[in-house]
């Protein structure tokens, strides 16, 4: 058998290459684009990473947008997870606050920045975790 194909959707790569571009589009600060866009975003950014890693180790993904659960789950099966990421999960309130008109209130400039660093500081780990790890054969 032969290692995932570049660009598969079972390829980690792929899935930190999108987390990259997610991350890209959270950091622009463009006229007429919502903070909670850009928030949400960062948060994408650190879920296509985190299931980046569960690919890495031939597991599938857990169909969730929970950043919490997914990092249990890389933690359950035996990826150490700093703690110092563990506040990444705060992200996964972007899933939804971000793609409609909420009585919360806008994003504030404060929000966005700390979105984009915790996206960041996921995307880190994850190239880390991703490139320490063997090859996986399919």
């Amino acid at each position: 058998m032969t290692a995932t194909e570049p660009g598969q959707p079972d390829d980690p790569q792929e899935w930190l290459r999108r987390a990259r571009s997610n991350l890209t589009r959270a950091r622009a600060r463009l006229p007429n684009v919502y903070l909670e866009d850009l928030c949400f975003d960062a948060k994408q950014a650190a879920e296509k990473a985190v299931k980046a890693v569960y690919l890495a180790l031939a597991m599938r993904p857990p169909r969730t947008h929970n950043l919490g659960v997914l990092l249990l789950g890389v933690e359950e099966l035996g990826v150490e997870v700093p703690n110092d990421l563990r506040a990444v999960a705060s992200l996964t309130q972007y899933a939804v606050i971000a793609r409609y008109p909420s009585p919360r209130g806008p994003v504030s400039d404060e929000e966005h920045r700390q979105a984009v660093s915790l996206a960041e500081a996921m995307l880190a780990w994850a190239e880390r975790t991703v490139g320490d790890m063997p090859a996986q054969n399919g």
